[in-house]
């Protein structure tokens, strides 16, 4: 977990390069600007000049460079990723990264991956970037682990994000990672974006439109969100939306982007990670509360899914909770 500074504002820089796109340039200081007092957005160039964008202006920016060097968190938004494709970025993009600070946060959004793995941040590691490109990103950048079917991919100090609106599940992720799950969720209202976005960029894939006449699964969905509680089976889903087994299925990964299956261990685990913040109910209650057979069953899937036992998130997440109502009771606040 980061710990955010509570005595100044975690500053973020996002840095907009040749070619930037608008939508995902605009991005961190939309979110990290909801969280009130929380973080402080600069926005900056290579040198300080206006900088050419993918539509049909160009943007000012306050700040060159050396904004980098005070970096908590530096931002990178989708670009024109020919600059990249040859291994290694221009000169003074290079230069422009080695006045970024040790320890600080890289956040690469879209194909701003592109500019983090030709900088040599992602060799070994996890990452994704928007599923239209992700296979000129492997031709590019072998050595990176690639995972095209996911929003977002948090490996610690460098994160990235799918295309576009992938951008924001990774900045309220943040915010959640920082300051807990109310501030994001407070977050998310004022931004009017979901908190969290379950599936993956497979839902988004292009892909032929199930006929108008067929059922979907989204009634079956909704029942299975208010009975967590209950053993709920595929099965079941099935009957509910009137379906085979294997249609329902089939339709299922079709809208979902995944399995009926995997989205009910999913969405179990999303609601026990939400009782770990905001409770001090035991893990097999808790397990009970999210429709898990046992506390060692909830123990599994959380470490399967996000690589920390219950205790381990809880003391995080927690954390985080507690800076931020501390930093909300301050008498200078």
């Amino acid at each position: 977990m980061t710990v955010v500074n509570t005595a100044a504002p975690h500053r973020v820089v996002v840095l907009a390069l040749d070619g930037v796109y608008p939508f995902e340039l605009g991005i961190p200081n939309r979110v990290f600007g909801s969280a009130t007092g929380r973080y402080e957005i600069r926005t900056c160039s290579i040198d300080g000049r206006p900088v050419r964008t993918s539509a049909d202006y160009d943007i000012a920016v306050a700040h060159d460079s050396g904004a980098l060097e005070t970096a908590d968190t530096v931002a990178l938004p989708a670009c024109d990723i020919s600059m990249t494709l040859g291994g290694e970025l221009p000169r003074p993009v290079l230069d422009a990264f080695a006045r970024i600070r040790p320890g600080a946060r890289i956040v690469a959004i879209c194909t701003g991956a592109f500019v983090a793995a030709a900088a040599g941040l992602l060799d070994g590691r996890p990452a994704t970037t928007h599923w239209n490109q992700a296979e000129v990103f492997r031709r590019a950048f072998p050595r990176v682990r690639l995972d095209p079917g996911v929003l977002y991919v948090d490996d610690g100090d460098v994160l990235t994000s799918a295309g576009a609106a992938a951008g924001v599940d990774l900045c309220l992720h943040l915010v959640r990672r920082d300051h807990g799950s109310a501030v994001a969720n407070a977050v998310a209202r004022r931004c009017v974006a979901p908190p969290w976005r379950d599936g993956g960029q497979a839902q988004y894939i292009e892909q032929p439109v199930p006929p108008e006449t067929s059922t979907g699964t989204a009634a079956a969905r909704q029942w299975a969100l208010e009975n967590l509680t209950h053993p709920v089976t595929v099965d079941e889903l099935a009957i509910r939306a009137r379906m085979s087994k294997r249609t329902f299925a089939r339709r299922f990964r079709d809208e979902v982007g995944m399995s009926p299956g995997r989205w009910l261990i999913q969405q179990r685990v999303f609601r026990a990670r939400h009782l770990l913040e905001s409770t001090e109910l035991t893990v097999d209650r808790i397990a009970g509360e999210v429709g898990f057979a046992t506390g060692t069953s909830l123990r599994q899937h959380l470490y399967e899914s996000i690589g920390v036992s219950p205790q381990a998130y809880r003391r995080t997440f927690r954390a985080g909770a507690t800076v931020a109502r501390a930093e909300r009771s301050r008498p200078d606040r």
